[in-house]
């Protein structure tokens, strides 16, 4: 991908899937909801790996 913007927004996108399916995807009981700090460092990590791998490669030497 060579265009930054888009690289934001799928970084952006993949941490905000973190962040939906964290607080959605608990089985516990009522109280347990709601956004915890290790939600928000997997998000985070997320987007820095969805970053990392987009990241254009270098041109091949002719």
């Amino acid at each position: 991908m060579k265009d930054q913007g888009l690289r934001k927004f799928v970084a952006v996108l993949a941490g905000l899937a973190v962040i939906y399916f964290g607080v959605t995807g608990h089985r516990g009981s009522e109280n347990g909801r709601g956004l915890s700090g290790g939600v928000v460092l997997l998000a985070v990590l997320a987007g820095l790996l969805v970053w990392n791998l987009t990241k254009p490669g270098d041109k091949p030497v002719k």
